[in-house]
């Protein structure tokens, strides 16, 4: 009986909380026409984005468009979309490596793109379309890393921060170039950044608009760590294991402790409360808690 309660509340919590992460920032009554956007987007194609699901629950979630930096095109965009709905299925994921081909991140949108749909309708239109979509990978209950190799410029640049950590390597670069575009930050990468340094740090890079290497970012709190390797698939194994630290452990609870530090980010405190009471009925005597229960880890 308690073994069905259990899967009953389980099912319910997690159809209750996926409902929440796909939610829409915008609607019609915000002026957002997704199916429009989206046969607009459709025009621009090139590129692709690639996902790998390891068996020890990393995701690898690679931007391939090397001929522009990787650089978004619309059918990017699309796809981007259709793999964070992907990785909200995956029952068994814990980690998210996001990166880009051929050595470098995101050079951010295909200015073809840009200028075919500059009027302020479909531009509008993209940029609640990326802000959902960009959220939704944020709120993934995975833990994710931006591994930025080479250049996370504009888009790219908010790309990275709509994830967990970023790791970069020697001689990469995060530059939010929107300013010499006579723009700011459309994908939601300014509220985030603010985020994740501050206002005084983050009105510093935007208005500046210069790169940020390695050292600045680690001393803005921008980046966790500097890997040792420059070369793809060197860097690569090293975020591994970097994220391996977070990740080791029964999918369920990691996927539990990224939704409980979600509410406390996004909701109010007695919101976050309440959904930490729902996401720890979901563990409470499921098989990884009766399991250390029998084992009598707690105190060791």
């Amino acid at each position: 009986m308690a073994v069905f309660l259990w899967r009953n509340l389980f099912q319910t919590t997690k159809a209750r909380m996926l409902q929440q992460r796909r939610a829409s920032l915008y609607n019609g009554a915000h002026d957002y026409d997704e199916e429009l956007i989206k046969k607009k987007l459709q025009q621009f194609a090139g590129g692709s984005i690639n996902l790998s699901k390891e068996h020890s629950g990393i995701g690898i979630l690679t931007l391939n468009n090397s001929r522009l930096m990787n650089a978004f095109t619309g059918t990017m965009m699309l796809e981007l979309q259709e793999r964070v709905t992907e990785l909200e299925n995956w029952k068994d994921g814990k980690g998210l490596i996001i990166c880009g081909a051929g050595n470098t991140f995101c050079s951010g949108s295909d200015l073809n793109a840009v200028k075919a749909i500059s009027n302020s309708q479909d531009g509008m239109n993209m940029c609640m379309f990326m802000q959902n979509t960009l959220t939704r990978l944020m709120r993934l209950p995975l833990i994710s890393i931006a591994l930025i190799q080479g250049k996370a410029l504009g888009g790219g640049a908010e790309l990275t921060t709509a994830c967990d950590f970023r790791l970069m390597t020697p001689g990469s670069e995060i530059r939010f170039v929107h300013k010499h575009m006579g723009l700011v930050p459309g994908w939601g990468g300014a509220a985030r950044l603010v985020r994740i340094i501050g206002s005084r740090a983050a009105l510093q890079l935007l208005s500046r608009a210069h790169g940020v290497d390695p050292e600045r970012a680690l001393h803005l709190g921008l980046s966790e760590g500097t890997l040792s390797s420059s070369d793809e698939t060197g860097s690569l194994e090293e975020a591994r294991a970097w994220l391996s630290q977070y990740t080791e452990g029964p999918a369920s609870v990691i996927q539990a402790v990224k939704k409980v530090v979600t509410a406390g980010r996004e909701l109010p405190l007695e919101a976050a409360l309440r959904t930490e009471k729902d996401v720890f009925g979901t563990v409470w005597g499921g098989p990884a808690n009766l399991e250390a229960l029998t084992r009598r880890q707690k105190h060791k």
